[in-house]
C-alpha cells in the first residue's frame, strides 16, 4: 500500500506505522542525551588543547615527538570509543528496541573480550616498538623524542582506555548517556593537572603525559565496570556466559568496518606526516598543532554523535528506518552549527591559534598557513563524524567506508599532485587535506536517504 493511502482503507489498525517525529521532537531526544556526553566532550576537547600546549613548552622536538604519536592516541580513542565502542552501543540498542534484555545482558561479556584484544594490539605494537614505528612516520629525532611518552600511554594504557570506553558504551547503549559521561567527566578532569605535574614539578617531560592518561584511563575503567556491575545500564550484566559467535558478530559487524574506518581516517594523517616529514622536525610539529585542531571535530561531534548511535540503533531495532533518518539529519545539522564555531574561529584568526600553541617562529608560520587552509572545512567534518555515528546504530557503514578511503586518496595523493607535481609545497598538501575532509562529510552526508537506509 502506498505511503500516503487514507487510514480508512486499512484494515489492521495495528499494522499503521506510527508517524516520523518532528524535528522539534527529535532535536530535544537528541539534546537529552547528548548534553551530558557534549559536556564530556567539551572536558576532553579542552584537555586535548591543554596537552598541545603542554608538548610545545618542551621544545620543538618534543612536540614533533608528540605529533606523530598523535594519530595512533586518536585512533585508540576512535577504535574503542567510537567505532567498536559504536558497535556495542548499536548492538546494546537494538537488542533493547527488540525487547530482548537477555540478549543486551550477554552482550557485555562479549564486549569486554573484544576489548581486551583491541588493547593488546596497541600495547604490543606501539610500546613494544615504538621506535621503529614511529621513526617510519616522523623521521629518527621525533621518533627519539616520542619513544618514552609512547611507551608509557600505550604499555600502561592501552587495555584500560579500551576497557573504560567498552564499559561506557554499554551504559550509553541503555540509555544511560549522563551516567556514563559523569564518570568519564571526573577523570577526564584529572588529566590535565596530572599531565602538567608529572611533565613538570616532576620532571618527566613528554612521557609524563603519557602516564598521566594510563592513571586517568585505569580509574575510569575501574569506576565504569563497578556502575555496569550495579545495573547502571538499566540491566544487570551477564558474567558467565556462554561465549555465541551470533552476539560477537552483533558488535563486530559494525565495530570491524567502523574501526577499518577510523584506522583509514588516521592513516591519512600518518601518511600526510610521512610526506611532511621530508620537509623537517619542524614542519611535522606544525603540522601536528593543525591536526590536532582538526581532529577536535571528533569528540565535539561525538557528544551528539553518541545520541544519534543509540536512538537511530533503537528506531533501527523497531523497524522505523524513517524515524532513523530523520533523527540522524537533525543531530547532523546540530552538530555542523557546534563545529562551526571552532571552524570559524580558526579561519578568522589562524596566526593566533597557532601562537596559542607553539612559540617557535618557524612552527608558528607553518601551523598558520596550515589553520587557515584547512579551517573553513573543519565543519563539514564535524558533520560527516556525527553522520558516521549515526550509520553505526543503523548498521550502515559501507558509505562512510567509501568516504574514508575518499579522504586518504585525496589527502595523500592530492597533496602529492598539488605540493609535488605542480609545485605548491606544504600549502599545496594542506589543500589536499581540506578536500580530504570535506569529501568525507559530504559522502557521509549523502548515504544517509532511503535508497541506502532502507524502509519507508
Amino acid at each position: 500500500m502506498p505511503a500516503d493511502a487514507p487510514a480508512m482503507t486499512v484494515t489492521n489498525t495495528a499494522a499503521i506505522p506510527a508517524a516520523t517525529p518532528s524535528r522539534t521532537v527529535l532535536a530535544r531526544r537528541i539534546l537529552a542525551l547528548a548534553a551530558p556526553t557534549s559536556a564530556l566532550a567539551f572536558v576532553q576537547s579542552g584537555s586535548m588543547l591543554f596537552e598541545t600546549w603542554l608538548a610545545a613548552r618542551q621544545g620543538t622536538a618534543a612536540l614533533a615527538g608528540w605529533a606523530v604519536v598523535l594519530p595512533f592516541a586518536l585512533l585508540i580513542q576512535m577504535m574503542s570509543a567510537g567505532a567498536m565502542g559504536g558497535g556495542v552501543v548499536g548492538a546494546i540498542a537494538r537488542a533493547l528496541g527488540a525487547g530482548k534484555r537477555d540478549e543486551a545482558a550477554a552482550l557485555v561479556m562479549h564486549a569486554m573480550v573484544i576489548a581486551l584484544c583491541g588493547g593488546l594490539i596497541f600495547t604490543i605494537a606501539l610500546a613494544g616498538f615504538p621506535t621503529a614505528i614511529l621513526g617510519l612516520i616522523g623521521g629518527a629525532e621525533a621518533a627519539a623524542a616520542a619513544a618514552g611518552y609512547a611507551t608509557l600511554l600505550f604499555g600502561l594504557g592501552a587495555i584500560p582506555a579500551w576497557f573504560a570506553n567498552t564499559l561506557a558504551s554499554v551504559l550509553r547503549g541503555g540509555g544511560r548517556h549522563a551516567l556514563a559521561a559523569r564518570v568519564m567527566l571526573t577523570t577526564g578532569l584529572a588529566y590535565p593537572l596530572m599531565a602538567w605535574a608529572l611533565m613538570e614539578p616532576f620532571g618527566m617531560g613528554l612521557p609524563g603525559a603519557g602516564l598521566a592518561m594510563a592513571l586517568s584511563q585505569t580509574a575510569a575503567a575501574l569506576i565504569q565496570g563497578y556502575v555496569v556491575l550495579r545495573g547502571g545500564a538499566g540491566f544487570t550484566p551477564r558474567l558467565r556466559v556462554t561465549f555465541r559467535r551470533a552476539l560477537f558478530w552483533q558488535i563486530l559487524r559494525v565495530g570491524l568496518v567502523a574501526s577499518a574506518l577510523a584506522t583509514i581516517a588516521n592513516l591519512a594523517t600518518i601518511l600526510v606526516t610521512a610526506r611532511i616529514a621530508s620537509h623537517g622536525a619542524t614542519a611535522v610539529a606544525a603540522y601536528g598543532v593543525s591536526a590536532r585542531l582538526e581532529f577536535l571535530m571528533i569528540p565535539i561531534a561525538f557528544g551528539v554523535g553518541s545520541a544519534l548511535t543509540a536512538l537511530v540503533g533503537r528506531a533501527v531495532g523497531a523497524g522505523d528506518w524513517a524515524t532513523a533518518r530523520a533523527t540522524a539529519w537533525t543531530g547532523a545539522m546540530m552538530a555542523l552549527a557546534i563545529t562551526g564555531v571552532v571552524g570559524f574561529f580558526v579561519t578568522l584568526f589562524p596566526g593566533a591559534t597557532a601562537r596559542a600553541f607553539a612559540s617557535d617562529p618557524e612552527v608558528v608560520a607553518i601551523a598558520t598557513t596550515a589553520l587557515s587552509v584547512i579551517g573553513p572545512a573543519m565543519p563539514i567534518f564535524g558533520m560527516g563524524m556525527a553522520f558516521y555515528f549515526a550509520a553505526l546504530g543503523a548498521g550502515r557503514v559501507t558509505w562512510p567506508a567509501m568516504a574514508g578511503v575518499s579522504r586518504i586518496l585525496l589527502a595523500v595523493g592530492g597533496g602529492w599532485l598539488l605540493g609535488d607535481v605542480m609545485g605548491f609545497g606544504l600549502t599545496g598538501q594542506f589543500v589536499a587535506v581540506a578536500c580530504g575532509i570535506t569529501a568525507y562529510g559530504v559522502l557521509c552526508a549523502a548515504a544517509v536517504r532511503p535508497g541506502v537506509w532502507p524502509g519507508r
